[in-house]
């Protein structure tokens, strides 16, 4: 592979979530490896206690020295950073080799059986679940995540005696089409990255493109209902998953949620696998767990291991994450940050806690999502019994004239809605006595929930159902 012959591997945009993956793996098989990014975070701390050195001014001289000789050094860049960035040019102008983080997970991931996992949402649970899945029986795995298991406290594992991999195969900028996978699963196809695409019909071809990338001995799996075109498909096998649709050649049934747990009933080619217990709750996770066993079925995973991985999986950070739970109130914090997945979340909510009064605080993430989605998100937004809206994360976009909050909150017919900033949301929720309380988003809400959970903590006795 082609970084084999560098010493050092530096990272423009160390701290995003696949870019921290791949940082992880390169430390691990012995490489020399810093970074920069332009925020200090929970994941780059961590970076740091790993030995993995991070800065965060866009500065050029805080490059250290062993990584500005050309020769010994590889540049993995993050297509989020822009141009214009001071690090990114340095590393340009002097003749460095630079490749996106992609190409990167393509050349490691064709040395395995790879899974990839792709789909405009629930692409990072089934992810993690199938690298669960896999690492708790015989089969085991190497996995580069989307998100932060529970289980193991970490977006990447790695085995030695393993041949499969699991990653994570992300659409944004068309990085999926990087990937030559044995096996590979399309969760969803929801329009979004318009700002890429241009169009929904185009990013469904990017979708069908991707689905060509599985190799001819190859598996893929593909939501029931998405409607892609699947003439390019090489794959030897080619089969559908759905929640309860007895009609897909995988599917649930005897579905029950509980707070905190699943119980189901898997169905494949007249096979039933009654009882599984998922340690998470949320239809959407009874659905992305059908994906999952079907993977770890096709690797070889025995039904004993099915059963004990699946009651031992503890989620992901940010994904129907239950942070609080008293007999009053229940706080769940989740990543949703688009319409499809916003319903999905408040549909499984209401199925955990029917009849309860769910009060949701959304921040919008970019500017572009929030100009194409805006009756999307408040159609979805509209489903919660009171609805909380935060100013935009810009992330990595501009401001748009006559783009903000406002524009999502005057479409929402819930009359219980409220615009807030984020410096006044405790204020603001010490008027609201929520029963179930959401916050919602990709951006930096996360960084509120230490805060609500203690006004949670402090003020739980005071609230009534």
């Amino acid at each position: 592979m082609v970084f084999k012959n560098f010493d050092n591997i530096f990272f423009v945009g160390a701290g995003g979530i696949g870019m921290s993956a791949l940082a992880r793996y390169f430390r691990l098989i012995g490489k020399s490896v810093a970074g920069y990014d332009r925020t200090n975070t929970p994941l780059t701390k961590k970076l740091a206690n790993e030995g993995i050195q991070v800065f965060f001014d866009d500065d050029p001289a805080l490059i250290p020295s062993n990584f500005k000789n050309a020769s010994s050094t590889l540049v993995i860049l993050t297509p989020a950073v822009k141009a214009e960035n001071k690090v990114y040019q340095y590393f340009s102008n002097n003749g460095f080799e630079i490749l996106k983080r992609s190409e990167i997970l393509g050349k490691i991931t064709d040395e395995y059986s790879t899974i990839a996992v792709a789909g405009t949402h629930g692409k990072t649970t089934v992810s993690t679940m199938i690298a669960h899945l896999l690492t708790q029986s015989k089969i085991s795995c190497t996995a580069f995540l989307g998100g932060i298991s529970k289980n193991y406290g970490t977006n990447f594992l790695f085995s030695d005696k393993s041949k499969f991999a699991v990653a994570e195969a992300d659409e944004f900028d068309r990085s999926f089409l990087r990937l030559h996978p044995l096996m590979a699963v399309i969760t969803s196809a929801d329009a979004d990255h318009l700002d890429i695409y241009g169009s929904a019909s185009e990013m469904k071809d990017a979708f069908s493109a991707f689905a060509s990338m599985v190799k001819p001995e190859g598996f893929l799996l593909v939501k029931k209902g998405l409607n892609l075109n699947l003439d390019g498909v090489k794959a030897s096998e080619t089969l559908t998953y759905s929640l309860d649709d007895s009609s897909a050649d995988f599917y649930a049934s005897n579905i029950i949620t509980k707070a905190d747990t699943a119980t189901f009933d898997l169905h494949f080619k007249g096979v039933k696998i009654a009882g599984l217990k998922l340690g998470i709750s949320g239809l959407m996770n009874v659905e992305n767990a059908v994906a999952a066993c079907t993977f770890a079925l096709k690797t070889g995973v025995s039904e004993d291991e099915l059963r004990t991985g699946l009651t031992a999986f503890k989620g992901i950070n940010r994904r129907f994450d239950l942070q609080f739970k008293s007999e009053k109130i229940t706080y769940i914090d989740d990543y949703a940050h688009h319409p499809e997945e916003i319903r999905a979340l408040v549909k499984s909510v209401r199925s955990v806690y029917p009849g309860r009064k769910i009060t949701g605080i959304f921040q919008p993430h970019l500017f572009t999502r929030t100009r194409d989605f805006q009756d999307g998100f408040a159609e979805t937004l509209s489903m919660l019994d009171e609805v909380i809206i935060l100013d935009i994360y810009p992330a990595r976009e501009k401001p748009i004239e006559g783009v903000t909050s406002e524009i999502i909150f005057n479409k929402i017919t819930n009359p219980n809605k409220y615009l807030c900033s984020k410096t006044d949301l405790l204020a603001a929720l010490e008027q609201r006595h929520p029963e179930v309380l959401l916050t919602i988003g990709a951006g930096d809400i996360d960084q509120l929930v230490g805060a609500i959970k203690e006004w949670l903590t402090d003020n739980q006795d005071q609230k009534s159902l």
